[in-house]
């Protein structure tokens, strides 16, 4: 028997396209392991079949290249079906290896299974690709080199699956360097596979491949490398790209969760002291009290308020006050044990929560030790500070149940204060009257906004020259089902108190609207007044509310306007000054409340965007007696007038008033001379002369053609 064969040789240049294309589809296959990990299921199974098709064909493209690279004396060709049957075996290969690359651990035997199915899947694809070469007389086969290839096929596999572990420890440039060492390392593992599988195959010399006319083979190795770089490089610039998408979508999470603790931040503490809030301490207070129902221990919660706050903030204005606050804060947390909880609740008022079942006299301990420290002088900028404070202490659960602990350590506190101040007060039972008494109020107020129980009454402006009316301001009321009608004064603090009064202003401002183009239907034009109180002014939606409600009722801005009183103006300069700049440029009219009893300067004045000043009623009921308020009121109108503003003074109640201020050149005069405030339709009645005084009209721009 003749046993001469074929003496093989290797084109050098093709050899190296082989091992390229083996190293690529290594590199890509290791870029994939780490897609198909997503924890996104859909989009880790379309990486894992997209992944596997890719990565085959890579493995399964080399084979047919490193054929290429073979010289034989005769023509070659593949089979067809026998050809696209090794394909799906590196494909299922792929499909392997990437599955078990996908798992968060790589036991000891899941690696031995791993790698002998891949092993065995590349023997597959590698002997059955050899197969499509329909060969006469067939292929011998050395059977030590076929074993010699099956050992690197599964030894290979083997390594790539630590691989594909060992890369996941690594990041940033190290892992790209490592991941190409690696693909190098790989890509050299296949081709020595391939080729010892080559050398297993012996071809006798008078050889003939009967598939020649089926695939050629230089043709089908040329298309082939061709086209599997071009898959494997959109491959892994898809990758490339999906890599950078999971970047960006790595920064915008964390940035999100950044911005989410800065809203829980703010959310949940004072943005002056960096205190906690209302809102957490309240939190924290029904915590403790669970607690102390299951253990059966007790707390206790002091009420802070600050004795002479508002004169320091008054005079040395807003920046020494944020310092003052700010350092009053950290001297009572300083007081508080590192159980305790500190909280700011309102502009000068601070909570604490004594935790660890305090008895009265380690709370009044710890009420002494913050009076003491904030009795202790400071420097504010330039100027001195010395302030004290009144301390209310409610006791759990002696004194009350949760939901009134603070009320209760509330009216503890204004009686400390009724006492002299700079003292504390435990909570006792005779206490409980008012306390009770504004509890019942807030939650009958929250109930008559939803029952209606709320109305405006509307009391006349009267221009002073000619004795016309001009405008109206509009005053909330409350028909209590039981008590009857409450005057706002009564039930407004009790709105500030309890966190009702943006829900009522919002109503004001509404119901104003409404009745403003209730009365243009029936063609009157009356320019309404609207009292804005400063939790309002602190509502970031204020101005977007106004301008919905002006286009719902279709009523032109310069209808409106808005009174802000002095000292909430003053209050918090910069913040006013851009809500005014706001509330102007939708066009509403805005006027200083109550001018005079404040400490606003003149520069500042200038500033503001106000169209009227308001004159305090107090100077107005001493103008009949006083030279002094007959001088202020004078200098106040001429100060008006020289910056461009309108005056009109409140509490009008005698003709002798009248005279005067109509004599100061005030603009407009409101008061009980004129009328009290009056519901929306005996004001219509008076537009129709129906029961008008006699002598009082309303000026002719009011009235509108119908």
């Amino acid at each position: 028997m003749d046993t001469s064969f074929i003496s093989v040789r290797y084109a050098p240049g093709i050899v190296a396209l082989s091992y390229f294309i083996a190293s690529f589809a290594s590199y890509v296959a290791l870029d994939l392991a780490k897609r198909v990990r997503t924890p996104d299921r859909a989009v880790a199974l379309g990486w894992w079949a997209g992944g596997s098709v890719a990565m085959g064909t890579g493995i399964w493209s080399m084979h047919f290249v490193g054929m290429l690279a073979v010289s034989l004396p005769f023509a070659v060709g593949y089979g067809y079906a026998v050809t696209a049957l090794s394909w799906v075996a590196a494909v299922a290969v792929s499909a392997i290896a990437l599955y078990l690359a996908s798992r968060n651990r790589l036991p000891l035997p899941r690696l031995a299974g791993g790698a002998l199915a891949m092993g065995l899947g590349i023997c597959a694809m590698h002997y059955t690709g050899m197969a499509a070469m329909d060969m006469a007389p067939g292929i011998q086969w050395s059977g030590g080199w076929v074993l010699a290839s099956a050992g690197i096929a599964v030894a290979a596999s083997a390594v790539a699956l630590q691989i594909f572990f060992w890369l996941r420890r690594l990041s940033g440039n190290a892992e790209r360097w490592w991941q190409l060492v690696a693909a190098l390392v790989m890509g050299a593992a296949i081709c020595g596979m391939h080729y010892t599988g080559m050398a297993a195959a012996s071809f006798p010399l008078d050889s003939v491949c009967l598939s020649a006319d089926q695939l050629r083979g230089d043709s089908l190795g040329m298309l082939v490398s061709a086209a599997t770089i071009v898959l494997l490089s959109l491959t892994m610039f898809t990758s490339m790209i999906d890599v950078r998408m999971q970047s960006k979508t790595a920064v915008l999470a964390a940035s999100l969760q950044t911005a989410n603790t800065e809203l829980q931040q703010l959310a949940f503490r004072d943005a002056l002291t960096g205190l906690p809030n209302r809102l957490l301490f309240d939190d924290r207070v029904a915590v403790a009290v669970e607690r102390c129902s299951r253990d059966g221990s007790g707390l206790a919660v002091l009420f802070v308020d600050l004795d002479g706050f508002k004169p320091v903030n008054d005079s040395f204005g807003h920046a020494v006050g944020d310092l003052v606050l700010r350092e009053m804060a950290q001297r009572i947390a300083g007081e508080a044990r590192a159980s305790d909880t500190v909280a700011r609740v309102g502009g000068d008022e601070f909570v604490l929560l004594l935790e660890g079942n305090p008895d009265t006299t380690a709370a009044a301990q710890i009420a002494q030790r913050i009076i003491d420290a904030l009795n202790q002088p400071f420097t504010a900028g330039d100027h001195d500070v010395r302030l004290s404070c009144s301390l209310g202490i409610a006791m759990y659960p002696s004194d009350a149940p949760r939901d009134q602990l603070m009320a209760h350590a509330d009216a503890a506190m204004y009686a400390a204060k009724r006492s002299g101040g700079s003292a504390y007060a435990f909570f006792e039972p005779h206490m409980n009257a008012g306390v009770r008494e504004q509890i019942e109020l807030q939650r009958d107020l929250r109930l008559a906004l939803d029952r209606g129980e709320l109305a405006l009454h509307y009391q006349p402006k009267i221009n002073s020259a000619r004795g016309v009316i001009t405008g109206v301001e509009a005053l909330v009321r409350w028909q209590h089902p039981v008590r009857g009608m409450l005057s706002p004064g009564l039930f407004i603090p009790v709105a500030e108190r309890f966190g009702l009064i943006n829900a009522l202003g919002n109503w004001v401002i509404e119901e104003a609207c409404r009745q403003a183009h209730a009365w243009r239907d029936q063609g009157l034009q009356i320019r309404v007044a609207i009292n804005l109180s400063v939790h309002q002014l602190r509502q970031e939606d204020l101005v977007q509310r106004i301008q919905r409600a002006l286009q719902q009722h279709a009523l032109d801005p310069a209808l409106l306007i808005f009174e802000i009183t002095e000292s909430v103006a003053m209050e918090d300069t910069e913040g006013t000054l851009q809500t005014f700049e706001r509330l102007g440029d939708i066009g509403v009219k805005l006027s200083i409340d109550d001018f005079g009893t404040g400490y606003s300067s003149l520069s500042y004045l200038r500033r503001l965007q106000v169209s009227q000043l308001k004159i305090d009623q107090s100077f107005v009921q001493d103008l009949e007696h006083s030279a002094d308020a007959r001088a202020i009121v004078e200098a106040v109108v001429q100060l008006a007038h020289a910056l461009g503003l309108s005056v009109v003074a409140e509490g009008v109640e005698t003709a002798a008033q009248r005279d005067v201020l109509t004599a100061l050149q005030c603009d407009e005069l409101q008061g009980y001379l004129y009328a009290r405030p009056m519901t929306a339709a005996v004001m219509g009645d008076w537009a129709a002369n129906i029961g008008r005084p006699q002598g009082l009209a309303f000026t002719e721009s009011v009235f509108l053609e119908l």
